[in-house]
């Protein structure tokens, strides 16, 4: 373990975000969604140096581990115990998962949390370059004791040899931990420190808010977008111009973070794009470009040009003839090398920088042919704002992938672009423009390729005084902290122990510079200019201002809750308009019912009054049930106020109701019309007296609605209200109708038989009850309903799911839509899918779950009647979904699921060519049965050939395969399973024979000389006393090498990845002491030549990093 000092704070904003490994969270979940646990230091508070260190854990035959999870040995950092937790085969994921784990947090006392900011790599052993590193931050308690990364990085990339992460199968791990004392985030002003407020980040828009800063603070362009013409019928969220100039006036004038959903909304981004992390560069482009199209027509036309736009002239310009061709250009920003350039002024030399044309790359000049001619860029002008990308993220073509390149590049805090007798600028350009430009911004990227997080340095007026703008947290900062520490590169610790000769440490800064921002000082005046309200139109300021007063209003009544009872008031209106559109089960959604936010103290007598204006029923005609809730979840009006009730106060009336103690009182306003329809005296309630609802369900609509309520007497009949029903539903008084109790839906539906010759306190019936009724269907009724009762009905509605059905093929596109049942069995649910593809079979209908996190299936398909209803198919851990993903199988998935289906690759004995079959047999088969089935449907050198099948990985032979081996337990996921015929040289070994093995390999001198091997591996039998002069010549004439290409071949006795160059001379015999096949892949005669295989074609779209998704504004 070696002793480091911390990366720089880093908010990760990772595409596969940050999860804790909980078996019960397996997808993406938002850093900001864990905002309690993601405290942040504020840098101008005093902090506590934080204890750091590095761990690097060795994994050895880490592609055998079998496990789910694999913990590290413990290390300690800052007084704690850490260790780190991995998936070797992913956390339900097809990527590596690995965490950061509290080791002892079992043994804990109550209430312990520790804040540490750390970074998680998988390093790269063939160039460290290649490395793949992501940083986070989290406060760990006892809730989540581990943090970190689900899907770290794909397990294809992991095991594939040639991206060099798994060398001789062993994987190191490192962990670089700073443990730091918590500061309170929320106690910090940003506005009170610093004069400045922050943005708030929606998910991964942290990008954005570095960019929206930096432009914000040049104020000749804020001015500007202050002045393109809005209106006060535009909404921000539609319009471009005025969502920036309210997010604009905000920044100005708030005393808090400001939210940027508003413009989001106005780009036409929904909540993904705002999850999705994209390109600086990128954005300040495509926003210039709509705002420059946005300005066009206006008194603001062209003040993107004025301030941005540049231009170049490209040249070609031929030596021995008078010939000479150029273009000129404009640029907004100016992207510069940063590998093999110290600093901007090297990367303007590399910009200019003469490409001589020559030899067989000579110019055809019109006129005079080809010619020798020097090819070249000068700067014809430079703008006031000059902005600068710096190319951090570059393709590596020898890897198929993005790298980052976080090399040592220094930026000047004054830039002098007339430097060395102006040798950037043509000779047209204007000699009277001083180009002396000051720095005025730094955003900085901090992470790597995979993700990470944007923040800026920026000096408002080009003080001296740095401010960092890192999302909602503005904070000051020196000028080292701005631009030495932005600069990249390594950073050497100081040795712990100065006495000895130990060699100092290095670690590759992930957070530097990656775009500045540069004004001409001779523009300085004109554009850090005073910006102020007179700038702002005075509908955005009456607009901006109101919703400024709404916001204290709110926060004021969020203050004065406690001496405030929300009162909701349900009436017969409310249960009429609901039941049957918006609800089914009990009585009324209180959410959608009138609600009066009245003071503790005020008598209830007097809200009545109000209630009086609101809804027109004079006092005495109002009379208020309580609500309860029952012990069986249903919520009903339970009793009437008492008049001594109604003389207490609403927060004592709230108190009597509502044991829960919040702030709300619900209530149901009965009111009795007499026959002109006008409201009564409500009659006087004895105990006799029962209050119910009644709901009127027809089969043949499938509908149900309210009817309303009547008092009925507990010791009468329901045979005695028939009459009284029939008039309220509008059937003939003599119509005979059923009657049905609902007493419960939850969890499951629960609908009773009334007897109507049973009287009403019989059968349980009490205020607030629900009775459901319908017509009763004839004895002989031809028509048939779905769903003919009360009870059947109520129970469809409860179990009824809309499913979106996807084709595996095609996971993110809905292919159709079917109305089922939770509790459709496995074989209803399968059977109504094949219905609706046309298919005759259902059993050859496999269906996937989905992963809400990932919004990606779930890597295991539903077994054949794995699941017993609909229900399960759609919970994924604690939340339900409503998509399946389907797929039509050429078997029907019980056969297939007693079937083992392997890919062997088949090596043809004289011929090169190797085909991939594909076999699917029954899983308690051997692997004798393969070969046996292999045979025929390959070409075999004689019809006696004998097979054998090995597994082959990292172009190694690792087994043999016994031919009675099950076929149940061979994973060819990760690993190649080759056949091949049996030599016969091979059937009859000498006593003194070896059989070794031989695999190709190279060293890469730019990769640490580290052995990498490739090729086809093969076994090969070695005579005792035999010479490698010997054994090269039968190997040149197996492999059918040329002469000449053979003889750069070097011969090598390899064991556990060391090379030891063997003489022609040599006994080969001697090196292979092992007569066992079996684990003695670690020691092999290797043939070092190069590798000569043609390389992988770059795809379009292979490995397309994390900000390669295109930016787009809509609107």
């Amino acid at each position: 373990m070696t002793v480091m000092t911390p990366p720089p704070p880093i908010d990760q904003e990772d595409e596969d975000m940050l999860v804790p490994h909980s078996d019960l969270v397996e997808g993406p979940q938002p850093m900001e969604a864990q905002a309690d646990t993601a405290v942040s230091t504020v840098e101008n508070q005093p902090v506590e140096d934080p204890a750091s260190s590095r761990f690097t854990w060795q994994i050895e035959n880490f592609s055998r581990l079998n496990t789910k999870k694999h913990y590290s040995e413990v290390f300690i950092v800052g007084g704690y115990k850490w260790r780190v937790l991995i998936f070797p085969k992913g956390n339900n994921v097809d990527h590596l998962s690995m965490y950061l784990d509290v080791a002892d947090s079992a043994n804990l006392p109550y209430g312990w949390s520790r804040f540490a900011q750390f970074s998680l790599a998988v390093v790269n052993q063939g160039s460290n370059r290649y490395t793949v590193r992501k940083d986070t931050q989290h406060q760990f308690n006892v809730r989540e004791s581990d943090w970190g990364f689900t899907s770290f990085m794909p397990l294809s990339e992991l095991y594939d040899i040639s991206k060099g992460f798994l060398h001789n199968d062993t994987l190191v791990i490192e962990a670089e931990v700073a443990v730091r004392k918590v500061v309170d985030y929320w106690s910090y002003d940003s506005k009170k420190e610093t004069g400045y407020v922050g943005l708030k980040n929606q998910g991964a828009t942290c990008y954005m808010n570095s960019l929206l800063q930096t432009l914000y603070h040049i104020p000749y362009f804020r001015k500007a977008v202050y002045h393109m013409p809005t209106t006060e019928n535009d909404m921000p969220s539609g319009s471009i111009p005025l969502a920036l100039q309210s997010l604009f006036y905000k920044l100005q004038y708030s005393d808090n973070s400001v939210a940027t959903k508003e413009l989001t909304k106005s780009f036409g981004w929904d909540t993904y794009d705002s999850f999705m992390q994209h390109d600086v560069q990128e954005l300040n482009r495509v926003l210039c470009e709509k705002l420059e199209v946005k300005m066009k027509g206006t008194v603001v036309e062209g003040t993107i040009q004025q301030l941005f736009e540049g231009h170049h002239m490209n040249y070609i310009e031929c030596i021995n003839v008078d010939y000479k061709s150029t273009r000129k250009e404009s640029f907004y920003d100016l992207q510069l090398d940063v590998k093999g350039c110290r600093d901007v002024y090297a990367s303007f030399d590399k910009y200019v920088e003469v490409e001589r044309l020559e030899g067989d790359n000579k110019y055809h000049a019109e006129q005079h042919g080809l010619q020798d001619a020097k090819k070249g860029v000068l700067f014809i002008d430079f703008p006031p704002v000059l902005q600068l990308q710096l190319k951090r993220f570059e393709y590596d073509f020898m890897r198929d992938t993005m790298v980052k390149i976080n090399d040592r590049y220094e930026f000047p805090l004054q830039l002098d672009l007339d430097r060395e007798n102006r040798k950037y600028l043509s000779p047209d350009a204007d000699s009277r423009v001083r180009n002396l430009y000051t720095l005025h911004s730094v955003l900085v990227h901090s992470g790597g390729v995979h993700g990470g997080h944007y923040y800026a340095f920026i000096r408002p007026t080009l003080s001296d005084q740095w401010l960092k703008f890192d999302d909602e947290r503005v904070t000051k900062e020196d000028m080292k902290r701005a631009l030495e520490e932005q600069y990249g590169g390594e950073e050497e610790l100081p040795q712990t122990n100065p006495g000895f000769n130990n060699t100092p440490f290095k670690f590759t800064k992930y957070s530097n510079a990656y775009m500045l921002v540069y004004i001409r000082d001779s523009d300085k005046d004109k554009i850090i200019c005073n910006v102020d309200e007179q700038d702002i139109a005075e509908h955005l300021r009456v607009r901006l201002k109101k919703e400024q007063e709404e916001k204290e209003h709110k926060k004021k009544e969020k203050a004065e809750a406690h001496l405030y009872t929300i009162i909701k008031v349900a009436r017969n209106e409310d249960l009429a308009e609901q039941i049957g559109r918006d609800i089914y089960f009990d009585l009324v959604d209180h959410d959608k019912v009138r609600s009066f936010r009245i003071q503790k103290q005020t008598a209830f007598n007097v809200f009545k009054e109000e209630v009086a204006k609101e809804f027109g029923i004079p006092v005495q005609y109002q009379r208020f049930w309580l609500w309860a809730k029952r012990q069986n979840h249903t919520y009903r009006p339970n009793r009437p106020l008492t008049p001594q009730e109604e003389t207490q106060s609403v927060g004592m009336l709230r108190e009597v109701s509502n044991k829960a103690h919040n702030a709300e009182l619900k209530l149901f306003l009965e009111v009795e019309l007499g026959q002109d329809l006008l409201p009564i005296e409500p009659p006087e309630k004895t105990k006799e007296d029962i209050l119910l609802f009644f709901k009127l369900y027809d089969p043949v609509k499938e509908e149900l609605r309210y009817i309303g309520r009547i008092f009925v007497k507990g010791s009468g009949k329901p045979s005695e209200i028939l009459t009284k029903l029939n008039e309220m539903a509008g059937f003939p008084s003599n119509q005979e109708i059923e009657l049905y109790e609902e007493i419960k839906f939850e969890p499951s539906v629960m609908c009773e038989h009334i007897d109507k010759k049973v009287s009403f306190r019989s059968s349980q019936l009490e205020d607030g009850d629900i009775v459901c009724f319908q017509k009763s269907p004839p004895v002989e009724s031809g028509q048939q309903c779905r769903y003919p009762d009360v009870p059947s009905f109520l129970e469809y509605v409860h179990n009824r799911q809309v499913v979106h059905f996807r084709s595996l093929e095609k996971p993110k596109e809905d292919d159709f839509c079917l109305e089922l049942s939770k509790l459709f069995n496995y074989d209803e649910v399968v059977e109504r899918v094949a219905r609706q593809l046309g298919l005759d079979d259902p059993s050859k209908i496999r269906l996937t779950p989905h992963n809400c996190y990932s919004q990606q299936p779930k890597p295991a398909p539903i077994k054949y009647r794995g699941m017993e209803h609909l229900s399960e198919m759609l919970v994924h851990y604690n939340q339900t979904s409503d998509i399946l993903y389907y797929e039509v199988l050429d078997i029907s998935l019980p056969e297939l699921q007693w079937l083992k289906t392997l890919k062997v690759a088949y090596h043809h004995a004289t011929k090169e060519d190797v085909v991939i079959h594909s076999i699917r047999l029954p899983k308690h088969s051997t692997v004798g049965d393969v070969l046996l089935h292999l045979k025929s449907k390959v070409e075999l050198s004689h019809p006696d050939a004998e097979l054998r099948l090995l597994e082959v990985f990292y172009h190694k032979i690792y087994k043999i395969f016994p031919t009675s081996e099950k076929i149940e337990n061979i994973n060819d996921q990760y690993w190649t399973l080759r056949a091949e015929e049996i030599p016969e040289e091979e059937k009859n070994l000498g006593l003194n024979d070896r059989l070794i093995h031989v695999y190709h390999f190279t060293k890469d001198t730019s990769q640490n000389q580290m052995v990498q091997n490739f090729g086809e591996p093969f076994f090969f039998i070695i005579h005792e006393g035999e010479t490698l002069a010997e054994v090269k010549g039968r190997i040149q004439k197996k492999l059918q090498v040329s002469d000449e290409e053979f003889s750069k071949w070097k011969f090598a006795f390899l064991s556990l990845g060391r090379p030891e160059y063997l003489l022609d001379s040599d006994i080969v015999s001697s090196r292979f002491q092992r007569r066992d096949v079996y684990g003695a892949w670690e020691q092999y005669l290797g043939l070092e030549h190069s590798d000569s295989a043609p390389k992988r074609a770059y795809a379009a779209n292979q490995n397309r990093h994390t900000f390669e998704k295109p930016v787009k504004i809509y609107n």
